[in-house]
């Protein structure tokens, strides 16, 4: 197959809205573990944003005497860390802390085990009185405002809680949709003023959904007829769950949230919000991050070159159909979870800490240009096609070849790259993840996938499952063979 690429026609700016992560557990970001997995994500730069929970049960508590009592020694750890580290922040002002709950008991897990990470748990039920609310974030935003500085703050998120719309976050006794809406109205209404107080030019969204379209209206509809302040609309998609992975109802399929998507973009525009950045804080190929195999053996997806083809036909599909997403975040799930390397949580690296094919195609993503390329191809649904030029004039072509849902047995496919505008002879790299290429788990499994490698079996799996260039000269073409569930970029500097 031919695929002309010109190299002298720019299409348009093409907006990087898919190197950011949602990073949890947050409460693992002052462990070594959280650091060690942080440390490498900043040094390969593949997050300009990262979203955390400001976690305010740790921070709030109530004296003797009726009045809020603050304690910031853990905040401060762990955004000491992140601002140190140049992360740019997206904070989930989360969850309600017990001492101002209307019903402390009323609490939720939420996870594959009876608690949360170091034992926690979710209060799910509203505050029981909103001014109480509104002046723990006005203390919060005051504090992070002082320490870190207006200039800094200024360019951060600042949204209101996670996934009001379904019962184990928020409300979780209570079964009407439009009641749970209508508190949760509330509790924004009370954020904004609380942050507000502190100053003007914070940016502040909400609702963080995860995805029901008339929770998500009467939101809408009460921030247009209330004048609230949006600065930002957020929601999950999530392609598919484990349940209906396990029903074939419906596989993975990098086009599942397109429609979700679609959805909300234009009920955003109907109420007047159609300028407002969408941010899709959370995404998945399949939701419930904190289950493994042990529910769905499918989700071995996630560790292996399915995910990471997965990913970049995802972002490509949405770059061509120009979404109007400014951000996307992976949510980084079940991270804590892990006893064994490869057993399908939704993290970027594994329990030996193994870089997952995943977490190389976000490497690989973060390479790509500003500036969109022409180009010419035969039609050919399984192949997915991305050309850039950045503003050094170095040319990224970044390139995927799966099936639809990615179970179909594709033959390898020949792929002549010719590129216009390109006399001389110049230097390439090429950089794949296939079978053979930048993915731990194949290399795990040729080693009989021991359930206890040795210090050498180790060091093969991570050397193997980490991203190498092949470099090769060219004049006007190049060529290279694309596997089945297949990632490659070409580099040309």
């Amino acid at each position: 197959m031919e695929l002309q690429i010109n190299t002298s026609e720019r299409t348009r700016t093409i907006h990087n809205f898919w190197n950011h992560i949602h990073f949890h557990p947050t409460d693992a970001i002052e462990d070594d573990w959280g650091q060690r997995i942080l440390n490498r994500i900043h040094e390969d730069g593949i997050a300009g944003t990262v979203r955390m929970y400001t976690m305010l049960e740790d921070v709030v508590t109530i004296a003797a005497d009726g009045t809020l009592q603050y304690d910031f020694t853990e905040n401060d750890i762990r955004m000491d860390y992140m601002v140190g580290k140049g992360f740019n922040l997206l904070l989930s002002y989360n969850y309600i802390p017990a001492c101002i709950a209307s019903d402390p008991n009323e609490t939720s897990s939420q996870s594959k085990n009876t608690t949360r990470y170091k034992g926690k748990l979710i209060i799910t039920s509203p505050p029981k009185d909103y001014a109480l609310w509104e002046e723990i974030c006005r203390v919060y935003t005051d504090h992070i405002v002082k320490r870190y500085g207006l200039p800094c703050v200024s360019k951060w998120y600042l949204q209101c809680y996670n996934e009001p719309d379904i019962p184990p976050y928020w409300m979780k006794n209570e079964p009407d949709m439009q009641k749970r809406a209508a508190e949760y109205c509330r509790l924004y209404d009370a954020f904004e003023r609380g942050i507000r107080s502190v100053s003007e030019d914070l940016c502040i969204g909400g609702p963080t959904l995860a995805g029901h379209l008339d929770f998500f209206e009467y939101f809408l509809r009460h921030i247009r007829d209330n004048k609230r302040q949006l600065n930002f609309i957020c929601f999950h998609t999530y392609g598919t769950s484990p349940s209906m992975i396990n029903s074939k109802e419906l596989p993975i399929n990098a086009a599942n949230s397109v429609d979700r998507i679609m959805k909300c973009s234009s009920l955003a525009r109907q109420y007047g919000f159609g300028d407002c950045p969408l941010i899709i804080d959370e995404w998945g190929a399949s939701s419930c991050g904190f289950f493994n195999m042990e529910e769905c053996p499918e989700l071995i997806f996630r560790e292996n070159e399915v995910y990471s083809a997965y990913f970049i036909k995802m972002i490509t599909l949405y770059e061509k159909l120009q979404l109007p997403i400014d951000k996307l975040m992976i949510c980084l799930s079940g991270q804590h979870e892990m006893k064994t390397d490869f057993s399908g949580f939704r993290g970027f690296f594994t329990l030996n800490f193994y870089p997952k094919p995943i977490y190389n195609a976000y490497v690989l993503a973060a390479k790509l240009g500003s500036q969109k390329l022409a180009y010419t191809a035969a039609e050919n649904d399984n192949l997915s096609v991305l050309p850039a030029i950045s503003e050094d004039g170095r040319i990224t072509v970044l390139l995927s070849y799966s099936s639809a849902d990615f179970s179909e047995e594709l033959p390898d496919l020949p792929l002549d790259i010719q590129f216009t505008g390109i006399s001389s002879l110049r230097e390439a790299k090429l950089w794949r993840i296939d079978r053979e290429h930048a993915n731990a788990y194949r290399a795990y499994e040729r080693l009989g996938a021991p359930n206890q490698p040795t210090a050498k079996q180790i060091c093969d799996i991570t050397d193997t499952g980490t991203l190498t260039a092949e470099s090769c000269s060219f004049k006007e073409s190049l060529h290279l063979i694309m596997q089945n569930n297949s990632v490659a970029l070409v580099e040309i500097c």
